[in-house]
């Protein structure tokens, strides 16, 4: 939902102050934050905060937890200043930065709400080692917790969101959790492996007599260390960053089946099928039958705001994808092993699907994933015998025929690539197998 500017000349007469407060109370406060709350009716915070001010509110001052509430305090604000009363919501350091601030402008008019903001605790955390932070990438872990991060976790774990940061930024500052701690993130850098790209600095219990700076630490140390429950981490990259090629990777970046080698789609046939897919990239992809992993983790750097889904039925191949996966440096490729349609059930709607291999489930798997494809998307289906071809032509026009108005195209390209070859000191051109590419592309509701 966006949220509107508030225009500074249409003023309420008695706004909701939302305040940032740091760890040292009162003293972080300027005169003007410091007289609102002194003078408030109504005081809402997080337990810890309005215990480190309460001598500063006025007696009969109404306070409200909201710890474990936070649906309750629209409603709060909304019945004080319905009562004219002096309204007071206390923040963590600038309320406009992974704060309560743009949660309540949701949810109350804009105009409702005069922001007071403090020093970010982040902010204080890069003035404690010298860390610039002008370009840096700010990633809030204050997520349920979804334990240890595991190569190739989907979008739904608490961790995803930095694990994606790490590949595009140099410098982060972390919001850190009590489950999502220094220690859990240094690990995930090890999973990662990027344990050796990176520095940290953990900043404990800032502006308070315990406070406690643990700077240019080694992920690979800090992983067996604990910390105090109120910290921030900074990371920041101390190896040149990668600059990998996106799309039309070389067959011999990527591990193959031996001794049959070749179980992978060929780079031109390859840079075809991805073209076809229409990546963007928040897409996300279903790859089924990923074979060596080549499409899908080709896939998966063209759409680094998106993630890619990835099945595979054989045992062998499903490791070779996997040693792919780990050398490759995407943190947007999940793979498992199976065979689909299983499985599938639990994959969000795809905005695209390559189809490498069915297991001999072509045309049911066909009408499946054009069920589940979202309007717009796209089905790529690479196919080198007449027999698939045949069944998935005739599947796409069974589903054609399903409703009065057709609600997918498609066609199919004949690709027959040659390569040179060294005879004697000359060369030859020799031809690789011809292959079909079939795509049907989604253009209304649901077949």
């Amino acid at each position: 939902m966006d949220i509107p500017f508030k225009d500074s000349s249409d003023k309420d007469p008695n706004p909701c102050r939302v305040i940032g407060v740091l760890d040292d109370g009162a003293a972080s406060l300027a005169a003007t934050a410091l007289a609102c709350l002194r003078s408030a009716d109504v005081v809402i915070g997080g337990a810890r905060t309005l215990a480190l001010l309460a001598h500063e509110l006025k007696p009969g001052a109404v306070r409200h937890d909201l710890t474990g509430r936070l649906a309750d305090v629209p409603g709060w604000v909304k019945a004080a200043r319905a009562d004219h009363l002096a309204c007071v919501v206390l923040a963590t350091g600038d309320p406009l930065c992974h704060g309560i601030a743009p949660y309540l402008a949701r949810h109350l008019c804009v105009q409702a709400l005069d922001i007071l903001p403090n020093l970010s605790t982040l902010q204080v955390a890069c003035a404690r080692v010298g860390l610039a932070w002008h370009d840096a990438r700010i990633v809030s872990v204050h997520a349920k917790d979804a334990g240890e991060w595991q190569r190739g976790a989907t979008p739904e774990h608490g961790l995803y969101a930095l694990a994606q940061a790490l590949r595009a930024h140099s410098r982060l500052l972390i919001l850190t959790s009590p489950d999502n701690s220094p220690d859990r993130i240094a690990r995930l850098l090890e999973a990662e492996g990027l344990g050796g790209d990176f520095l940290m600095a953990v900043a404990e219990n800032l502006l308070q007599p315990e406070e406690r700076v643990l700077a240019e630490l080694a992920p690979r140390d800090a992983a067996g260390m604990r910390f105090a429950a109120l910290n921030v981490v900074l990371l920041w990259r101390v190896t040149p960053p990668p600059r990998p090629v996106r799309f039309g990777l070389a067959d011999s970046e990527f591990v193959q089946r031996q001794p049959d080698k070749g179980l992978i789609t060929k780079q031109e046939v390859r840079a075809v099928s991805l073209a076809r897919l229409q990546l963007r990239e928040d897409s996300v992809m279903w790859d089924i039958g990923a074979g060596s992993g080549s499409v899908g983790l080709e896939a998966a750097r063209l759409c680094p705001r998106g993630h890619v889904y990835a099945i595979e039925k054989n045992e062998a191949d499903h490791a070779i994808a996997a040693q792919n996966h780990a050398a490759f440096g995407v943190g947007n490729y999940s793979l498992v092993l199976g065979k689909a349609p299983d499985g599938l059930d639990a994959w969000p709607d795809p905005d695209a699907v390559f189809i490498g291999g069915s297991g001999g489930e072509l045309a049911a798997l066909i009408t499946g994933v054009m069920r589940r494809l979202r309007p717009g998307g796209t089905l790529v289906m690479n196919f080198v015998t007449l027999e698939n071809l045949a069944t998935a032509t005739a599947a796409l026009q069974a589903l054609e025929g399903e409703g009065t108005e057709p609600c997918l195209r498609w066609d199919v390209v004949q690709l027959q690539a040659a390569r040179s070859k060294p005879i004697l000191h000359m060369h030859r051109m020799a031809a690789e197998n011809p292959v079909w590419i079939v795509c049907a592309r989604r253009t209304g509701g649901r077949p």
